[in-house]
């Protein structure tokens, strides 16, 4: 088997239907290619529904809501593929982009991780020159500026003609990846429940000595953020997940005595932030998007309560906190 297609589902189901339907069209005599649909527990009656529609097709139903890294982990557990295609279920693959990433891949053996240009539904291309958080550009105004007073090099770096450009990371909505380098580097870090793990993922592949990659001449659609934010109480969560996801990566990435620095100004900046909005929220009542910051409060207050209790930054959902309350 050339390549294992896997794909990661938590009541996304409209938008894996749509995805499935294009791959279901995809025939090819040149490239051999399986399905893998790992489903995290969506409990909802639909995982029998679309195993029977889509029977070609591997599902199978994982312990809970584990988290991304370990349903993309589960699938490749049991892919047959020589390279692991890792999808979101809010995309649309075409055999020429599956070709494409194939033939790629295999020309450029140096390229630890590839991905390819994407588009959404307003037909904008997403920016992809993505730079590892560092000390210096790690939170968003530090960013900004330090793109501005680098931007003649990153113009030259991104905004080229070539077939290829080499961003530090890409999105884990397209991850193409061999079994050979997914071995080497153990796979998807599960400390991570959502978020930062394919930034996490690409650290690894660079520190093994391998280029992350985006091919120009592939382009897959994705509709950003259509199954993560289904409502207040939803959307609360997630951007929650995004800031214990940053705890996480800055104490997998980091020096001691950085984490610290990097620790301290993350909870100082959040805990205010959300303090004020969540203050605000009680007298504007009627503005709906200000509820978030009230939950998010919530969820941040026992989540640093918990971080000193457990002494670890790691998600209470992830499961390689399970190893630790063991």
């Amino acid at each position: 088997m050339d390549i294992s297609i896997i794909i990661v589902n938590y009541r996304g189901w409209k938008a894996l239907d749509e995805c499935l339907e294009s791959i279901d069209v995809i025939i090819s005599k040149t490239v051999s290619f399986e399905v893998i649909i790992v489903d995290n527990f969506s409990n909802d009656g639909q995982f029998d529904v679309f195993k029977q529609k889509y029977s070609k097709f591997t599902f199978i139903e994982n312990s809970g809501n584990n988290g991304f890294s370990n349903g993309c982990n589960f699938g490749a557990s049991i892919a047959t593929g020589n390279h692991f295609l890792f999808l979101n279920p809010d995309t649309k693959l075409t055999f020429e982009a599956l070709k494409t990433l194939l033939q790629t891949a295999v020309s450029h053996p140096e390229i630890g991780i590839l991905s390819c240009l994407q588009i959404n539904e307003n037909a904008v291309f997403y920016k992809q020159n993505n730079l590892f958080p560092a000390l210096g550009r790690f939170f968003g105004i530090s960013r900004s500026l330090f793109r501005k007073r680098n931007k003649a090099n990153l113009e030259k770096r991104f905004n080229n003609t070539d077939n290829l450009f080499y961003p530090d990371w890409v999105t884990g909505a397209v991850i193409f990846i061999s079994r050979d380098w997914f071995n080497k580097i153990k796979g998807w870090n599960e400390d991570y429940w959502l978020y930062f793990e394919d930034v996490d993922l690409c650290k690894k592949v660079s520190d093994k000595g391998g280029k992350v990659a985006v091919t120009r001449k592939a382009t897959i659609f994705h509709q950003h953020g259509g199954a993560s934010r289904l409502n207040v109480k939803t959307k609360a969560l997630t951007k929650t997940e995004v800031i214990i996801s940053k705890h996480v990566y800055i104490n997998n990435q980091f020096p001691a005595a950085i984490q610290l620095y990097l620790h301290s100004l993350l909870i100082l900046g959040v805990l205010s932030e959300k303090i004020i909005l969540s203050l605000l929220s009680l007298f504007l009542f009627f503005i709906p998007k200000l509820k978030v910051n009230r939950l998010m409060l919530k969820n941040l207050s026992i989540y640093y309560f918990n971080a000193i209790q457990k002494q670890t930054w790691i998600s209470p959902r992830a499961m390689n906190y399970l190893k630790i309350k063991a």
